[in-house]
């Protein structure tokens, strides 16, 4: 079968899925003829995913988070203006997904929660298999936990998952740990689709904590950690393009521009690991055993989701700012997870591909 993967471009998890999935499909000789990633005029797609995602890769426009100034929480108001002022140029580019798909004529397209291909699968109905990957759809599960209050916030988040699966003929939610499917809800609870370098990867345990940042802002609560804090070691993977590479603010603490390879690596090897709770980030911890400490990014409530949904599968702690002394006081008390974890990534492939093709 030929399959078309539409991905949004915001963070690095949709495109490490695509990838994960790209590779369990040739491994059952199907094929991807194209790659549409979703981003805005403010990013660029990683090299990483180009080369390894083996099909040509074509970028457009389409809607985004908008930050604050100091590039750190979720500003919606703003986010909703540049969807509305933006609106035709995103008219524009699902006709563009239209032509593509025509011309490419795949048997399935798999979307990675990008928001201009649910409007495009809702207004043009192709007659091919239109199916939807992401962690977000398991909000919909009936034993999901949100986060009190923030009504709106859930409502928001709720459309925000409606208007991606528009007419899907499927939804795979990719979750933490087993749940029963939902039938009412047409939701299948998969596995999370993890690179296959992790699974190579050799895992000790070295001095340092590893932090990972979405938004670059918060590198200064990880600087003022740190004066505080000079003995204990910190490596920070960032998306900053104002600082060079590798950037050593001192011998315990180094920044580094995102870098998959290097990242597993060093993740690999921390005591345990910091982030903003990302979904795939988390799950890669969980794989390598790592203690995690989740501090959701201000004003996202899918990562205040995330954290809630990871604490109780056992990946760590969930905490509202970068004080490492959290997890430093909760190492001790951590649950190794690894074989619960380790069996339900192990029913991956085999569930994809019966749901897939």
């Amino acid at each position: 079968m030929n399959f078309i993967f539409i991905v949004q471009g915001e963070g690095r998890g949709h495109m490490t899925q695509a990838i994960a999935l790209s590779k369990i499909l040739r491994k059952y000789n199907h094929s991807l003829s194209k790659v549409i990633v979703g981003i805005s005029p403010f990013q660029s797609i990683p090299d990483y995913f180009i080369n390894k995602i083996g099909a040509p890769v074509i970028q457009f426009e389409s809607p985004n988070f908008s930050k604050d100034n100091k590039q750190k929480s979720i500003n919606l108001s703003l986010t909703l203006f540049q969807i509305l002022f933006k609106s035709n140029t995103y008219r524009k580019n699902i006709k563009f997904l239209s032509e593509i798909i025509t011309y490419e004529n795949p048997d399935v397209i798999i979307n990675f929660y990008d928001f201009l291909a649910g409007i495009y699968n809702f207004w043009y109905r192709p007659k091919l298999k239109f199916i939807c990957i992401g962690h977000q759809y398991l909000i919909s599960h009936p034993e999901f936990t949100f986060p009190n209050g923030k009504i709106m916030s859930r409502i928001i988040f709720k459309l925000a998952n409606q208007i991606t699966r528009l007419k899907a003929a499927k939804v795979l939610a990719l979750s933490f740990q087993y749940f029963k499917n939902s039938m009412t809800n047409n939701i299948i609870v998969t596995p999370p689709l993890l690179r296959e370098e992790l699974l190579e990867l050799n895992i000790k345990t070295e001095d340092y904590f590893l932090i990972y940042l979405v938004n670059s802002g918060y590198g200064e609560e990880i600087k003022f950690f740190h004066r505080k804090n000079p003995n204990i070691p910190l490596i920070c993977f960032w998306d900053n393009k104002q600082k060079p590479n590798r950037y050593v603010v001192s011998d315990n603490l180094i920044f580094y521009q995102l870098n998959d390879q290097l990242f597993l690596e060093k993740m690999a090897a921390c005591k345990g690991f910091v982030t903003t709770a990302g979904f795939d980030s988390v799950c890669e911890s969980m794989y390598l055993s790592k203690p995690t400490l989740m501090i959701p990014v201000d004003g996202h409530y899918e990562q205040e989701c995330n954290a809630i949904d990871a604490f109780k599968a056992g990946a760590g702690i969930t905490r509202s700012n970068f004080d490492l002394t959290h997890l430093i006081d909760y190492l001790p008390k951590h649950k190794n997870m690894k074989n619960e974890f380790y069996s339900w990534v192990a029913q991956g492939e085999h569930i994809f591909i019966k749901n897939l093709t």
